[in-house]
């Protein structure tokens, strides 16, 4: 049975919403679930799922919307009752100073006049205008809405510009500033590295890497996926190094993004090489063809990245390499029958893009949902074909539903159907700890694993042992499953090419 429940003029941010829809999910006898505001877009994802209800087509992007298809009719009031409950304890921890509300911008704005930027997380239509708002009162902004218009992201960095202030997105999942971790982010040492990134879990692999060899952060500031694009220009990404070399704290200065346009990478690197400070850039999948140019050194992978930073902060401690070559074969070994292929189930963007462009380097092509060349972009994303990568935060893998570090269902609902798959022989995942990200990632990987896999499975955990999911724990839970850990995404997927290379031989 599918029931739909509206309450009008009644907002949370998605984040809460995707927390309370993984619960619902927990539930025993709820078979789907959607709880989302009312913007067209989600109407049109209730509709695709065949929710229906008379008082829908009236409803706005202001109201919510709780979908729900359960056994019976006891686990859908057992849903609503719960529901009930989240909120108000949600409502009690506000009261109690932990969160408070505010009926409007000024009046948040008059409580915390010391404030310095806003977070806007509402839909991707009213972005524009709440983040001119802030930005006429002085605000910095880190915009978490996607959905925005170029045209609109254009307008506001401009104008963000012209008043000295910086617009961090839109879609920007993941920020430090001033060591607060902002939405999808680690809790890291302060220290002397600052970081502009056009990348949100570029930006948690090289914090939490540089975290694990000893190092700290400054700032770590995102600017939004479409920065370095031509139209974009890369306003925030300029003035954010600006502000990195204002800095007399930031010693080192790291700039990291998938692609940018050639003439965009030019001038970032032309503003990195008037710094005065050292500087480490990687462009995912962009080849200089130099490893450095004056002072600035062009790192080939997250790892390296990181592994620079520090050094060239001044760090003595020796950042120990692994030797991947000799963990695979032993891996390999293990490998039998007809097995040959590698599936890769990947959580963030980012660390999907540079084990692709592992993959390549060692002359294994893989297909992907993401995949640059067209070639090799999986037809259907709902089935893997031969080698194949899956960013599972695609948007094909939201509609509906969380995002895969909030709810990994969507992952191991996918691990049961590769481990069906009698070619299968290595499995390779990320594991995202930190704010917003499940509370057990790698107790979930595991149990979806089962004690008995038939593959070797090759994982690397991107988080700190500040984290509330805590590093260590996570590793153990990994290690007791039979799973291998690797120190970093980039060794995790090299050991990954390295077995297949190896089983390719035999």
């Amino acid at each position: 049975m599918k029931k739909v429940i509206i309450k009008k003029e009644t907002y949370f941010d998605s984040v809460f919403l995707m927390q309370v829809d993984r619960k619902f999910k927990q539930i025993p006898g709820i078979i789907q679930s959607v709880v989302a505001m009312a913007t067209p877009h989600n109407k049109e994802i209730l509709k695709n799922l065949d929710f229906s209800s008379d008082k829908l087509s009236e409803t706005t992007s202001n109201d919510l919307v709780i979908a729900i298809e359960a056994e019976k009719d006891e686990v859908f009031k057992r849903a609503v009752n719960q529901f009930e409950e989240i909120i108000k304890k949600h409502k009690m921890a506000g009261s109690a100073g932990r969160r408070k509300s505010f009926a409007t911008f000024n009046s948040a704005l008059k409580e915390l006049p010391e404030a310095s930027l806003a977070l806007i997380s509402i839909p991707g239509q009213y972005v524009a205008a709440e983040a001119k708002k802030c930005l006429e009162k002085g605000l910095n902004v880190m915009i978490f809405s996607d959905n925005v218009s170029l045209e609109n992201e254009i307008e506001l960095k401009n104008e963000a510009a012209e008043k000295g202030l910086l617009v961090m997105g839109p879609d920007c999942g993941t920020a430090i500033i001033n060591h607060v971790p902002l939405a999808f982010a680690n809790v890291v040492k302060p220290g002397p590295i600052g970081i502009v990134g056009a990348s949100g879990t570029g930006i948690q692999e090289i914090t939490c890497l540089i975290d694990s060899f000893g190092g700290g952060i400054t700032q770590a500031i995102g600017t939004g996926g479409r920065d370095l694009s031509e139209k974009v220009g890369g306003i925030t990404s300029l003035l954010a190094i600006d502000l990195l070399v204002e800095d007399d704290k930031t010693k080192v200065i790291i700039v990291i993004s998938k692609p940018p346009a050639n003439s965009i990478a030019k001038k970032i690197i032309a503003k990195l090489k008037t710094s005065g400070k050292p500087c480490v850039v990687h462009f995912l999948g962009h080849k200089t063809g130099k490893k450095e140019e004056g002072s600035v050194i062009f790192a080939s992978s997250l790892f390296e990245t990181a592994s620079l930073a520090c050094k060239l902060s001044g760090m003595e401690a020796a950042i120990q390499e692994m030797n991947v070559v000799e963990q695979a074969k032993k891996s390999a070994e293990k490998i039998s029958g007809k097995r040959k292929f590698i599936r890769g189930l990947f959580t963030g963007g980012t660390l999907c893009d540079e084990a692709i462009m592992v993959f390549e380097d060692n002359g294994i092509n893989v297909y992907s949902n993401i995949h640059h060349d067209a070639n090799f972009k999986l037809l259907d994303q709902m089935k893997s074909s031969e080698h194949s990568f899956l960013d599972l935060g695609d948007d094909t893998f939201t509609v509906g539903r969380p995002h895969p570090m909030i709810d990994p269902s969507t992952r191991t609902d996918r691990i049961e159907a590769e481990l069906s798959d009698p070619e299968v022989a290595v499995l390779l995942f990320d594991v995202v700890l930190g704010y917003g990200s499940h509370p057990d990632p790698a107790g979930a990987l595991a149990e979806a694993i089962g004690k008995d896999c038939p593959c070797v499975v090759v994982a690397s955990i991107t988080g700190t042992e500040g984290d509330y999911q805590n590093y260590d724990i996570q590793k153990q839970i990994l290690l007791d499953a039979g799973i291998i850990i690797m120190p970093s995404n980039y060794h995790a997927a090299l050991c990954g090419a390295e077995i297949i290379k190896i089983i390719g031989k035999t």
